[in-house]
C-alpha cells in the first residue's frame, strides 16, 4: 500500500518545493529497515487513514485537493479514538522530510585514515576455530573487555553481529541512510509500555558508541557508593582509576565554545540568566568540526567511538574481529564437576551457514536489551532476575521558538549539560539533531506542520533525561520482547522536566515554546506553560530513552543479582557479563565511560583471579 496520498497530506504538499515529493520514497527506505511488527503496524494505520478517507469522501487521499486533504486531517484530528494514528504516522515521515529537507553533509576537509582493525566477515572465518576468549559484541563494554585479555597476552575473538562502518563511508551516504542501517531495527526497537518508550540502540563494530553523542559523564560518586554498599557490586570501589583510564584511551575533553553551535550558547545563555548550573560538556571529540551527524557516525572522525580509540589497541595486541555473526548460544561443557563450564560459542553467518569458536572463557558484551534473550538461548537464563530490573533514562525533549535563525542542527549535537536539577534526578542537555532524528515531534498537521518544518531552523532544542526506577524487563529467546512501565514518580520527574527546559528557552529570549504534548503543544510564556501542564501528564509526552542497564546485575546476593560482585555469570565458570546489563542501577548519567570501566573491571578481576589459580 502507498503513502504517498498520506504524506503529501501530512506535509501540505501542494507542488510547490521538490522536496515534499521525495518523502515518500524516503519514508519506504525507513520502512523497510524497520522489524516486521512496525512496519506492520505503519501499514495498518495507513490504512486505516485511507479508509476513513473513503468512507468520508469516497475517495482516496491521493485523489483529493490539497484543501480536501487538510479537511480530512482536521476531522481525524477531533477524534480521539483515531487522532493517535496520525502521530504514530508523523513520526517515520518527520524523520524522512526533515532529513530530506536538510541533507546535512560533512564539514569540509580531509577525513582522516581509521586505525587499522583485524576484521573478518563471517562468511571467510572457518567453521571451526578456538581461541583463549571470545568477546560477544564490540561495543564500549566488549571493545574494552577485549582490549583488556588481549593486552595480557590471550588470543581473544570478537563476534560483532554488524558491520564494519569505516569514517569514509558516512561522508559519502545520506543521513537517513546511514540511520536505517547502524540502529538495530532501523531505530524503531520500542520498549512497549504505558506509555511505549522508543528506544534505539546500534549494530555495527563499536556497537551504539559509533551512533551516540559523545558525550562523556563519569559515573557520579553517589552512584559508585549505592552499586558498593546497596547492590554489593564489589568492582564499584574499583572504578576510579578505570574511569581514569576510559578517558584517557577516549580523550575525553570539555567541548571548546567555538564549535558548540546556537543550540548550546542559547542553553548556557538562559541558565547564565537563571543562574543555574551549565557548562559545555566533555566528549570524546577531539577536533569536532561540529557537523552535528554523531548519532549517524562522525563524518569527520572526531569523536573517539570504540572502533577509532579502544578496538585498535585490541587488535594491535592480537584480537580478531569477526563481523556479521550473530551468535545464538554459548556452547557449554556439563562433563565436570559442579556448575558447567563455558567451551566457547556457536555463531550464525548472514548466509545461514555456521561457526564455532571453542573457548574456555566467554564474555557477554551484546548489550542490555541482547545479553538476556542469549542467556536463555544458551541454557543459561534460569536465575529469576535475568531479564528484569531494567532501567532505560526515559528522555524527552522541548524546543523553543526563537525571532533569529538558531539552525541547530549545525554545531555540536549535545553540546551543554544543565545540571540544576540533577540532585533531583533531572539531566537536561541542549541536543539538537537533523530535523526529525530526536525524540522531538513537530506539532500540527497539513499546513501547520508544514510551517513548522519550514520555520525549524528558528527551534533550538532541549532534552532532558530521569533518573529511573528499574521498572522494566527484557523477555523473550530468538527476539528480544521489551517491557517498560514508567513510574509515576518518573513521570513526575518528566513533567518537571518539560518546565524548566521551558523556563530556560523562555529566559533566553525564545517567543515560544513547543511542549512536545500534542493536545496542548504550544506556549507564549510560562504561565500559559504552567497552566497547560496541570492538564497534561508523562504519558501525553513523546517519550524515548537511550541507556538500556541492569538486565544481568552483579552484586551480592545470589537471589537478586544474574552475575556475582566481579561480574561473573551465577551458575556457570567461564562466562563474564561486561556490558551495560550488569550495572546494578540507572547511572544517572550518560553511561559510556560507566560500562566501560565496569568491563575493564570485570575483566581485569578475572585475570587476577587465573593468576592467583581463581
Amino acid at each position: 500500500m502507498t503513502a504517498d496520498g498520506l504524506v503529501a497530506a501530512l506535509l501540505a504538499d501542494e507542488g510547490g518545493p521538490a522536496w515534499p515529493a521525495r518523502v515518500p520514497h524516503r519514508l519506504d527506505s525507513v520502512l523497510a529497515a524497520l522489524p516486521r511488527p512496525a512496519r506492520a503496524a505503519v501499514r495498518a494505520a495507513v490504512a486505516a487513514v485511507e479508509s476513513y478517507t473513503l468512507v468520508r469522501t469516497g475517495r482516496p487521499l491521493a485523489a483529493l485537493r490539497p484543501e480536501e486533504r487538510e479537511d480530512v486531517l482536521r476531522s481525524l484530528a477531533r477524534r480521539p479514538r483515531l487522532a493517535p494514528l496520525l502521530d504514530l504516522l508523523k513520526v517515520p515521515v518527520l524523520l524522512a522530510a526533515g532529513t530530506e529537507r536538510t541533507q546535512a553533509r560533512p564539514a569540509p576537509g580531509a577525513v582522516p585514515q581509521d586505525p587499522p582493525l583485524d576484521c573478518t566477515p563471517a562468511e571467510e572465518w572457518p567453521a571451526r576455530t578456538t581461541a583463549d576468549a571470545v568477546v560477544v559484541g564490540s561495543g564500549a563494554g566488549g571493545a574494552m573487555a577485549a582490549r583488556t585479555l588481549a593486552r595480557a597476552g590471550l588470543d581473544v575473538v570478537v563476534l560483532e553481529e554488524g558491520r564494519h562502518h569505516p569514517t569514509a563511508s558516512f561522508g559519502r551516504r545520506a543521513p537517513l541512510d546511514r540511520f536505517t542501517e547502524l540502529y538495530r531495527d532501523g531505530g524503531a526497537t520500542v520498549a512497549l509500555g504505558r506509555p511505549p518508550v522508543l528506544l534505539p540502540v546500534g549494530r555495527a563494530v563499536g556497537g551504539t558508541t559509533v551512533v551516540n553523542s559523545g558525550t562523556c559523564y563519569r559515573t557520579p560518586d553517589h552512584v559508585q557508593e549505592r552499586w558498593r554498599s546497596v547492590f554489593g557490586f564489589a568492582l564499584a570501589d574499583r572504578l576510579g582509576p578505570f574511569l581514569d583510564e576510559a578517558e584517557r584511551t577516549l580523550r575525553v575533553a570539555p567541548q571548546p565554545l567555538d564549535v558548540l553551535g546556537d543550540n548550546g550558547l542559547i542553553t548556557l545563555t538562559g541558565a547564565e540568566r537563571l543562574g543555574w548550573r551549565a557548562a559545555p560538556l566533555r566528549r570524546n571529540a577531539p577536533g569536532c568540526k561540529g557537523s552535528c551527524q554523531c548519532v549517524v557516525g562522525c563524518p569527520t572522525g572526531a569523536k573517539q567511538s570504540v572502533q577509532l580509540s579502544v578496538l585498535p589497541d585490541a587488535c594491535a595486541a592480537g584480537a580478531r574481529i569477526v563481523t556479521g555473526a550473530r551468535v545464538h548460544r554459548i556452547l557449554l561443557d556439563h562433563d565436570v564437576p559442579g556448575p558447567p563450564r563455558a567451551a566457547g560459542v556457536r555463531a550464525r553467518r548472514p548466509d545461514g551457514g555456521e561457526l564455532e569458536i571453542l573457548s574456555p572463557l566467554v564474555v557477554t558484551a551484546a548489550g542490555t536489551l541482547q545479553t538476556p534473550p542469549l542467556l536463555r538461548r544458551s541454557g543459561l537464563g534460569g536465575h529469576p532476575r535475568l531479564g528484569r530490573n531494567l532501567s532505560v533514562h526515559p528522555a524527552t525533549s522541548v524546543a523553543g521558538r526563537f525571532t533569529e535563525p538558531v539552525t541547530a542542527w549545525r554545531g555540536v549535537l549535545q553540546s551543554v549539560g544543565v545540571e540544576e536539577l540533577h540532585a533531583q534526578g533531572i539531566l537536561i542537555e541542549a541536543t539538537a539533531s537533523p530535523p526529525g532524528m530526536s525524540s522531538f515531534v513537530l506539532p500540527g498537521l497539513g499546513r501547520e506542520l508544514r510551517r513548522e518544518l519550514e520555520g525549524s531552523d528558528h527551534l533550538a532544542t532541549l532534552g532532558a533525561m530521569i533518573a529511573d526506577r528499574p521498572s522494566g524487563q527484557v523477555r523473550g529467546r530468538d527476539r528480544t520482547l521489551v517491557r517498560y512501565d514508567l513510574d509515576p514518580r518518573d513521570g513526575d520527574r518528566l513533567m518537571t522536566a518539560v518546565r524548566a527546559m521551558g523556563r530556560l528557552l523562555f529566559a533566553a529570549g525564545a517567543t515560544e515554546v513547543l511542549t512536545g504534548i500534542p493536545r496542548a503543544p504550544r506556549a507564549r510564556s510560562l504561565d500559559a506553560l504552567d497552566e497547560l501542564l496541570t492538564s497534561a501528564g508523562a504519558r501525553d509526552l513523546h517519550v524515548s530513552a537511550f541507556h538500556p542497564t541492569g538486565t544481568a546485575a552483579a552484586g551480592d546476593d545470589p537471589q537478586r543479582a544474574p552475575a556475582d560482585p566481579e561480574g561473573r555469570l551465577r551458575g556457570v565458570r567461564g562466562v563474564l557479563v561486561a556490558d551495560g546489563s550488569v550495572l546494578p542501577s540507572c547511572p544517572e548519567v550518560n553511561p559510556q565511560l560507566s560500562i566501560m570501566a565496569a568491563a575493564l573491571a570485570v575483566s581485569d578481576a578475572w585475570l587476577d583471579g587465573a593468576r592467583h589459580g581463581g
